[in-house]
């Protein structure tokens, strides 16, 4: 009997990538199908920045 993660890997792979282009370029090589986000954090990272943010929205 087959379980559902059984039947999940026997499915094509689609990998969504956040940020790291040579990961996704890594897995294209391999013929794997990647979606690529570029995808930076809120207010460049700044903690602060990203805080005050918080508050307005």
């Amino acid at each position: 009997m087959q379980t559902n993660i059984d039947k999940l890997l026997q499915k094509p792979l689609v990998v969504i990538n956040l940020g790291l282009k040579k990961f996704a370029e890594s897995l294209e090589e391999q013929k794997v199908e990647v979606i690529q986000v570029d995808w930076i954090p809120p207010a460049g990272g700044d903690k602060e920045m990203m805080d005050l943010l918080e508050q307005i929205l």
